[in-house]
């Protein structure tokens, strides 16, 4: 006789295999992903999978949609540095929580729709905003490149908590003749080991610098025939 306390089943579902799916990624990275492993984290046989996604392929695609997903977008009629900015700055926190996710992104021969909209919101703002095509495909080029690199540069780091870049700074910098690297030294002491520097402060700095470049390049540059 069936026991009536038994939990019911869990429907399977796109939505909920990408979940899992991107989960998993997060947890143990890309390379522990296979069909079988996200069957396993949701309860069923990898078989049951493919009723719902053809291939590992397609479960890349949607999880890369996913993440795309988390991005804000500029809204209607939102001046373009600002709404780049904000979009940046969602970008960069997207794919910390994702790191799996940074070579991936611009990769997919068969993007989803949350995918395109992004692609289409941000291209739609830099157009009505006065850049030309050819500045506005600068604009996307630059932007990402920075963000992505920042973050594969920060999650690369060898520390994550100020305590923790005090000390390697001091042990790198106590095993260096100071006058063999008068500036490296001389950084790390005046810049890095002043109490509330935070490596990950210098993201905004850097995207400024992108953003003013970028608003000169468009006040300058001719627009579209």
């Amino acid at each position: 006789m069936p026991d009536s306390k038994a939990a019911p089943q869990v429907a399977l579902t796109r939505e909920r295999i990408v979940e899992a799916a991107v989960s998993l990624a997060d947890d143990r990275g890309i390379g522990a992903l296979s069909m079988r492993a996200v069957a396993k984290e949701v309860g069923v046989e990898a078989m049951s999978l493919y009723h719902h996604l053809a291939n590992k392929e397609a479960l890349l695609d949607e999880m890369v949609d996913a993440v795309f997903g988390e991005i804000e977008l500029p809204a209607a009629g939102d001046a373009w540095p600002g709404a780049m900015r904000t979009r940046a700055r969602s970008a960069r926190a997207a794919l910390r929580r994702h790191p799996w996710a940074i070579g991936l992104m611009d990769s997919r021969r068969s993007p989803g729709r949350a995918t395109l909209r992004h692609h289409d919101a941000v291209l739609g703002c830099l157009i009505e905003g006065g850049l030309s095509l050819e500045t506005a495909g600068h604009a996307v080029a630059m932007i990402d490149a920075y963000v992505y690199g920042f973050v594969l540069q920060e999650l690369a780091l060898p520390f994550e908590t100020s305590e923790e870049l005090e000390e390697l700074a001091e042990e790198i910098i106590g095993s260096l003749p100071e006058d063999e690297y008068p500036y490296l030294v001389g950084f790390v002491r005046g810049r890095v080991l002043r109490p509330g520097y935070a490596f990950g402060d210098e993201f905004a700095v850097g995207l400024d610098l992108v953003l003013d470049g970028l608003e000169r390049a468009a006040g300058t540059a001719p627009a579209d025939a």
